[in-house]
């Protein structure tokens, strides 16, 4: 949206390049049936930690409760919450090498999916040869304007599988949500439609009318759009050659539900490490990915 990139960088070249710390911006209650932990984990992803918390407080997987998952190739650290009414437990029966421990508390409700407020990253890109004046000029634009909040890869599967298996999930009319165990494609059709709507909105943007940071874009499923005309033009145009993802979707269980076209950074900063290693900090709201901010600066690949 900002033009072309500065230039090709490496990314995650290491766990350590990609760090990722939960912003949950709920006050300790300091009793209640769940215990909530703040996990640090490296090369592990949130899933197969969950699954260890269960098995070593000795209670069901579906009793540990987390708020989003995290990237298994970085260093992370997020909240985890264990039902465990009227029990306490000794926390050295927790420890595991894959992880630890380093906050908990106890408290009256179970950690959901997007309870926490946002996450805040600190990302290593190397062989990244740009000048610092150019970098910081670009940030600067980054931070008042705003950059799409596209879902990342990661949302798709390797290689865009879940993408794959999504498309004959449609073609068999077996897209039908949790139950059926398709939630995983269901979430990346919803999210490969939305990309699709704001790439049109960024194609079009310097001569677009419209303020894209006040509108949103369809997350398909039942329901009349809430949005402008002209946004209402861009979704009906784009969304004509996928009518049967859309009928899927919309049969499915799903209410259609907004996403922002545009999120903004907070704290977005740059050091040079040394030359061509760079360090870009900032912070963004739940939900949003890191990749898509990356990918307004730079060409990524992996070492």
């Amino acid at each position: 949206m900002h033009g072309g990139v500065l230039s090709t960088a490496y990314f995650k070249s290491c766990p350590d390049d990609f760090k990722v710390d939960e912003i949950l911006d709920i006050d300790p209650f300091g009793e209640g049936e769940h215990l909530w932990l703040l996990v640090t984990k490296r090369d592990q992803n949130t899933a197969w930690v969950a699954g260890l918390l269960a098995k070593l407080a000795g209670i069901r997987r579906l009793d540990v409760g987390f708020s989003g998952l995290k990237d298994r190739f970085a260093v992370t650290s997020q909240w985890f919450s264990l039902y465990m009414p009227g029990r306490e437990i000794d926390m050295e029966s927790l420890e595991h090498n894959d992880f630890c421990i380093i906050k908990s508390f106890r408290h009256n409700k179970k950690l959901r999916r997007g309870m926490h407020q946002g996450n805040s990253f600190c990302v290593v890109l190397r062989e990244f040869m740009v000048s610092e004046k150019q970098l910081r000029e670009r940030l600067k634009q980054i931070s008042t304007v705003g950059l799409p909040n596209y879902f990342g890869e990661q949302r798709f599967g390797i290689n865009g599988n879940n993408l794959i298996v999504a498309d004959k999930l449609v073609k068999a009319d077996k897209l039908k949500g949790n139950r059926q165990g398709t939630a995983i494609y269901l979430s990346a059709a919803r999210s490969w439609l939305f990309n699709l709507i704001l790439a049109e909105h960024v194609k079009n943007f310097n001569k677009a009318k419209i303020n894209l940071g006040l509108e949103t874009g369809a997350l398909w499923g039942r329901g009349r759009p809430v949005a402008s005309d002209q946004v209402n033009i861009v979704e009906t145009s784009i969304l004509s050659d996928w009518t049967d993802w859309c009928y899927a979707l919309e049969h499915a269980g799903l209410k259609q539900q907004r996403r922002s076209l545009l999120v903004r950074p907070e704290n977005l900063v740059c050091k040079e490490i040394y030359e061509g290693k760079w360090e870009i900090s900032f912070s963004l709201a739940g939900g949003c990915f890191a990749t898509a901010l990356l990918r307004e600066i730079a060409e990524l690949s992996r070492q």
